[in-house]
């Protein structure tokens, strides 16, 4: 199937047609633990939730400079133990309790890897937390048979790979995310909004702790009892966040929620009966994918400058491979060429595990496909040649293993220049204003072919003050000077260094071995303010 989007926001729908769908994860530290030590499928059968080789798990990690535990598996909670209890005092409840130091940065990193998996529901998924993600499924449940079975199989698929979910689906994130954190039903109509939200606590409506005690001491616990209660005396006793945050639950007020990754322009995937385990067959359906993302290109009169290939493994493990073109491209055979070259690289990182069940290849820059037609007289198009070298290399070693000098609109020597990508820098060279600027720069003194990371300081000495050198010391050599040419003076850019910042004075110079340096001379000697001081910036051939 193939799908194009357009809009890198997800608030432009109505709150009556939009579909938002939550996930949260309660035990997301301990089921990262659990999952390592058993296995994925620890969970399986469903309801499985202990391992009766392993004591009861609980992860801690230092709050307000006291050991406190931060996180519970089930069979630990049924001992009494809570989450923010002192760790001193759980062991004396539970004994027998496993103590495992908390790693945020891992959860983190489990978490970013499920929002990659959840990419094959739809590619506007956002981060919830620490332990939720937000999936705008707004016209995609119809590709899974219906928002049911989306549900489903979304629970099916995440219990089987050793996680606890929650999962609630309505029209807004706010009312999502109550009804997945605090026990609501598990799809909500935008027409059952007010009825799902009232019995909640006013905790779901992501108040802030202080303010969800406050509102309770005047005997504002649930959603419903908010609703009942007068705006006016709420809103100016507790702040405008209660009755946002409820507004926005029910839809009132709008509410956008950014995806973890920018949508692509383009995309088109291939869902697999049969898993696939080799790198050939991967590269065919790339190759298929991208025949199919042509009559798109066309119609759009654009070509693809960067491609994203996910393979999704069964396991729930996303390999993201992307590939760029030094020009718009469209042919099928190269697409699939550059990913050729990138996974032979990539050989020893794509592992199949138990294969693939589906790959997505994604558009994510175009630009204007500059349609040629080939020479009459059977010239060799050297560009084309160039491109595929090119993209070729920028694909097996990187877009940084060839880089091209492009100069800058300054005549300091050390900001007149930066090394750009080869494929960036060439496409800025052959712009018809980038040629007209090279003709009408003004004319200089010759550069040096080599300049120094950063101008050395070297001792000089000179028969006046203000002349050429007439020998100078660097890195403990004295070089004794044959011919000097100059000064070439160059006045400082005030607006980047400052008014007083001093000039320089540039000399060319050749000393008795025939080897050619380029020196300045920092400040005037007509101004006392400051000493005159002598630098090495560069090398003549």
């Amino acid at each position: 199937m193939t799908a194009a989007f357009a809009s890198l926001s997800i608030s432009n729908h109505p709150a009556s047609d939009r579909r938002i769908l939550s996930l949260f994860f309660p035990r997301l530290p301990t089921d990262r633990i659990a999952r390592r030590r058993w296995g994925l499928s620890w969970r399986l059968p469903p309801g499985s939730t202990v391992h009766p080789e392993y004591p009861p798990l609980a992860c801690a990690g230092r709050v307000a400079n006291a050991m406190r535990i931060t996180a519970l598996d089930e069979t630990a909670e049924t001992f009494g133990l809570r989450v923010g209890q002192g760790l001193a005092e759980a062991r004396a409840i539970c004994a027998s309790l496993d103590v495992i130091e908390a790693d945020p940065a891992a959860d983190r990193a489990l978490l970013d890897a499920v929002a990659d998996w959840c990419d094959r529901y739809t590619p506007l998924v956002a981060l919830d937390g620490d332990d939720g993600l937000m999936l705008d499924i707004t016209g995609c449940a119809h590709l899974f048979g219906g928002e049911d079975r989306l549900v489903e199989d979304v629970d099916r698929r995440l219990t089987a790979f050793g996680f606890a979910v929650h999962i609630a689906v309505g029209p807004t994130p706010g009312l999502a995310r109550a009804c997945s954190r605090f026990g609501g039903p598990r799809c909500i109509a935008a027409s059952e909004a007010t009825a799902a939200l009232a019995p909640l606590p006013v905790a779901a409506l992501r108040l802030e702790p202080q303010t969800v005690m406050d509102l309770a001491r005047v005997g504002l616990k649930t959603v419903s009892e908010l609703l009942a209660a007068p705006r006016p005396p709420i809103t100016r006793r507790f702040g405008q966040a209660p009755m946002l945050r409820l507004d926005q639950a029910l839809g009132r007020e709008g509410e956008p929620i950014s995806p973890r990754r920018h949508l692509p322009l383009l995309s088109a995937e291939r869902r697999l009966a049969e898993p696939i385990m080799t790198e050939d067959q991967v590269l065919d359906l790339a190759g298929r994918l991208a025949g199919g993302l042509k009559t798109s290109l066309e119609a759009r009169g654009e070509g693809g400058r960067l491609f994203e290939l996910l393979v999704f493994r069964v396991d729930g493990r996303v390999f993201r491979i992307e590939v760029g073109a030094s020009a718009p491209l469209r042919d099928t055979a190269r697409i699939r060429a550059l990913f050729e070259e990138r996974l032979s690289v990539l050989h020893d990182d794509l592992d199949a595990g138990f294969g693939f069940e589906l790959v997505r290849l994604n558009v994510l820059l175009s630009e204007t496909y500059d349609a040629r037609q080939p020479e009459l007289v059977g010239e060799e198009d050297n560009r084309e040649d160039l491109t595929r070298f090119l993209d070729q290399i920028s694909a097996r070693l990187g877009e940084r293993a060839l880089r091209l000098p492009v100069p800058l609109a300054s005549h300091w020597p050390e900001r007149a220049t930066m090394h750009a990508p080869a494929t960036d820098a060439l496409k800025a060279l052959d712009r018809p204003a980038a040629r007209t600027d090279v003709v009408a720069r003004p004319v200089r003194g010759l550069r040096p072919l080599r300049l120094l990371d950063r101008p050395e300081e070297v001792e000089v000495m000179s028969a006046v003050p203000d002349g050429p050198p007439a020998s100078f010391r660097w890195r403990r050599v004295q070089r004794r000077i044959l011919r000097a040419e100059g000064p070439e003076r160059l006045a400082p850019e005030w607006w980047v260094d400052g008014e007083d910042a001093p000039p320089r004075d540039y000399f060319r110079i050749e000393d008795t071995d025939g080897q050619r340096f380029w020196l300045y001379r920092q400040g005037l000697y007509e101004r006392r303010t400051v000493t005159p001081t002598w630098f090495l910036q560069g090398f003549f051939a």
